[in-house]
């Protein structure tokens, strides 16, 4: 069985809509339920670049009522996984 099809049952609706989010934002040829929430979006895993994480946190942004800024020395924990960061944006969100 595909591991990203056994994932996908471990994954809590509010990591499928940051999933949607991304996929939507940066225009991924990967369906949105075919992120395994656990691989790294950034490099390896998704593949996002800095640019891709530059415009997902200005959507995350506009989507969710607080800004992820450039500087944080957290980014590399927050973008480090679809998990990490619903986690984040729930935690962090005001709207």
């Amino acid at each position: 069985m595909n591991n990203s099809i056994d994932n996908a049952s471990l994954i809590s609706s509010f990591e499928r809509e940051v999933a949607s989010l991304i996929v939507l934002t940066l225009n991924l040829e990967v369906a949105s339920d075919h992120i395994d929430p656990d691989l790294p979006l950034y490099g390896d895993g998704l593949g996002l670049d800095s640019i891709d994480i530059l415009e997902l946190a200005l959507a995350v942004s506009k989507q969710y009522g607080f800004q992820i800024k450039s500087d944080d020395p957290e980014n590399k924990t927050i973008f480090s996984s679809l998990r990490h960061l619903a986690a984040y944006i729930a935690t962090n969100r005001t709207k």
